[in-house]
């Protein structure tokens, strides 16, 4: 090059392209000698948009990019990267696109860029499909980059046999391709045996894990199934003087106690931590939150402060999930305080839909309201929270409204959105099947119609709605329906008085090998006290404590009382009664009472008065029905005994009734 008078860049270019005659043998002169001059522009260009990216000028790298006559494989690949970094993924994929119809051949890092936007966000998992078939096509899938980020985006989407059988076709696996598969299963939360099985079968190949790896070991055994398996990794992470060295590992093990319910291992393990961080005085925070122990969290809370640790929005989003299982306003109104002060109410919504749901778990709807109008950025999560908080307190007609509100705003929906939203329906005055039919028409273009909550929703709603043939349609297009679907089907036949069709959906399930609960019993006995089957009652109530080891509670009890009560078995009936907990509550032995009076049997009647009178000596609705039984059966002074005693015991007074229309006693003259 030395010498050379160069020629302007793109002379090459302009001189060939859609050029009728062959070129002359001075034009084939000019190509060759400009030749590498493009190349050494590219070059030069790639590099200057490279250092604009690293320095955060990226819309400078953009102008730059748009603006280059001739662009290779690395540009394509510095612009995707940025566009990854700065969060502008539909873009990214959309200069992928234009990489290969410029036929432009891809590296495995333009590759491995790609698959990567793909995992960040589902919603291009369809994309990464279409990548994944460049993968073959182009023979990258040897490569244990390309062979990676395959790995990570099945793991992602929940798909972990694919990812697992990409993951055993490569060739070499390093440490990071070992802990990707780790962190996918262990969030999975598939401990059980694939996860130590997988640690085991790293350790003979030779890999050694580090910090990280035993990071995801222990939070894959964060529950109580799995707390042996826990303390075994605790014993290598020992051994391997992680637990000294790695604050994060140190943690993980305060957490894995923590979550297994074993907190005096817990405090021990945060003490044997040297250099106590926020995230340890978190951990600890957040244990002594989940065992119930508020004076103990509240302490450490005043001591972090007083070392200079900075709560985190864990910590208050532990306090007040606390606060709403246990109802205490106090001390979530004392934490709302509290973020309000350090800050935390307008950068996080996290802590924001913490205090929504603080209040209405609390019945504070107003509050609730008050903090979600508060909140300038309505972000899907608060709108779901307070959507919940609606449908606790009762307010379930402004709980629809709120789906609407969400629908013209366009905050977004998910599965909380509609299963809410149908439960809400499910419960209104005014649920009717247009309603239920409009949000599962949303949910069906949306692609949230196979979700297990939006199903079991649906099919409650529309069984509510008396259409338990759209409830049979919904749940016989799930591809795989769980107990839970099968619970709310059944739930629904009983509703509708079907309870043979009941029985059969739970004879059903057992033949699948899916295991019945509580509720989906608890279902079929109140659609066979609704139908009137009363050994098919007792064969399901016979079943439950003997092929399935369910102890009946108070609802199977009162259910079977019910029914044979409706039956005219009234022994039977008392004889149960005796067996259950605490020998029956008032409502059991109230409905045998009123199946005595209806079947005229007062035997059984007498006595089942006498204990109801002895359960609640306080209650004066008690006394009146136990008084108009003794009348029905012609026993008119003992009827008014017992209500006079009632009258006296429970102290019950007439309320002069106060009307609310407003009468105006103002005569106009004639």
């Amino acid at each position: 090059m030395k010498g050379r008078k160069l020629l302007p860049f793109g002379v090459r270019t302009i001189t060939t392209l859609g050029a009728k005659n062959p070129p002359s043998a001075a034009r084939l002169q000019v190509e060759s000698y400009c030749e590498p001059y493009p190349h050494e522009v590219v070059y030069f260009l790639n590099k200057k948009v490279d250092s604009l990216i690293k320095s955060g000028q990226f819309v400078v790298a953009q102008e730059v990019f748009d603006e280059m006559p001739i662009r290779d494989v690395v540009s394509y690949n510095l612009l995707i990267s940025g566009h990854r970094k700065y969060g502008v993924l539909q873009h990214a994929l959309w200069l992928y696109h234009e990489m290969v119809s410029h036929c432009i051949r891809e590296s495995e890092s333009t590759v491995c860029s790609v698959l990567s936007i793909c995992s960040d966000d589902e919603k291009f998992f369809w994309e990464g499909i279409q990548v994944h078939c460049r993968v073959v096509k182009l023979g990258f899938g040897c490569n244990v980059f390309v062979g990676s980020s395959l790995v990570g985006l099945y793991m992602n989407v929940g798909l972990e046999n694919l990812a697992l059988g990409l993951f055993d076709e490569l060739p070499v696996r390093n440490l990071a391709t070992w802990n990707l598969v780790l962190r996918g299963i262990s969030e999975l939360g598939r401990c059980d045996e694939l996860l130590l099985k997988l640690h085991n079968r790293m350790r003979l190949e030779g890999v050694e894990g580090n910090g990280v790896t035993f990071c995801y070991l222990i939070r894959g055994c964060c529950d109580e199934r799995f707390s042996n398996e826990g303390k075994k990794l605790h014993c290598h992470v020992v051994k391997a003087g992680w637990e000294e060295s790695n604050i994060f590992v140190a943690n993980a093990l305060v957490d894995f106690y923590s979550a297994c319910r074993l907190f005096s291992d817990a405090k021990r393990s945060f003490k044997t931590i040297q250099a106590q961080d926020v995230l340890s005085w978190n951990s600890m925070l957040a244990a002594f939150v989940n065992e119930g122990s508020v004076l103990e969290a509240v302490e450490l809370f005043h001591t972090m402060q007083f070392y200079g640790k900075r709560p985190s929005i864990r910590s208050f989003v532990g306090f007040l999930n606390f606060s709403s299982k246990t109802t205490d306003i106090l001390l979530g109104k004392q934490i709302h305080s509290w973020v309000f002060k350090v800050g935390f109410l307008v950068g996080s919504c996290h802590v924001q839909s913490a205090l929504i749901d603080m209040y209405g778990k609390c019945r504070d709807i107003e509050s609730s309201v008050s903090v979600y109008g508060y909140v300038s950025d309505k972000t899907l999560e608060c709108c779901n929270t307070l959507m919940i908080s609606l449908l606790h307190c009762g307010i379930v007609e402004d709980a629809c409204e709120m789906f609407g509100l969400m629908v013209d705003e366009g905050t977004g929906l998910d599965e909380v959105t509609f299963s809410t939203v149908l439960k809400a329906l499910s419960q209104s005055g005014f649920s009717c099947l247009a309603s239920c039919s409009l949000v599962h028409c949303c949910a069906l273009k949306l692609g949230f119609q196979t979700d297990v909550a939006v199903s079991s929703s649906l099919i409650d709603a529309y069984s509510r709605s008396g259409c338990i043939e759209l409830s049979r349609k919904v749940f016989e297009q799930l591809p795989s329906p769980n107990v839970i679907c099968c619970t709310a089907m059944i739930s629904g036949y009983a509703h509708n008085g079907m309870g043979t069709e009941g029985l059969e959906m739970l004879k059903e399930m057992m033949l699948k090998g899916l295991t019945p609960d509580k509720v989906t019993f608890l279902c079929a006995l109140t659609g066979c006290s609704h139908s009137g089957l009363v050994e098919e009652g007792r064969m399901a109530f016979d079943v439950m404590k003997l092929l399935y080891g369910i102890s009946p509670d108070r609802g199977h009890f009162s259910c079977m009382v019910d029914l044979l009560g409706r039956a005219g078995r009234l022994n039977e009936a008392e004889e149960l009664l005796q067996q259950a907990p605490g020998i029956g509550d008032c409502v059991m032995w109230s409905s045998l009472l009123q199946s005595c009076r209806n079947h005229k049997n007062e035997m059984v009647g007498r006595r089942a008065a006498k204990v109801l009178l002895d359960l609640e000596p306080r209650d004066f609705a008690v006394y009146l029905q136990v008084s108009n039984y003794y009348a029905y059966i012609g026993e008119y002074d003992l009827s008014m005994e017992i209500r006079e005693t009632g009258i006296r015991r429970t102290m019950t007074r007439r309320i002069t009734g106060r009307s609310f229309v407003e009468v105006n006693s103002c005569r106009q003259d004639e």
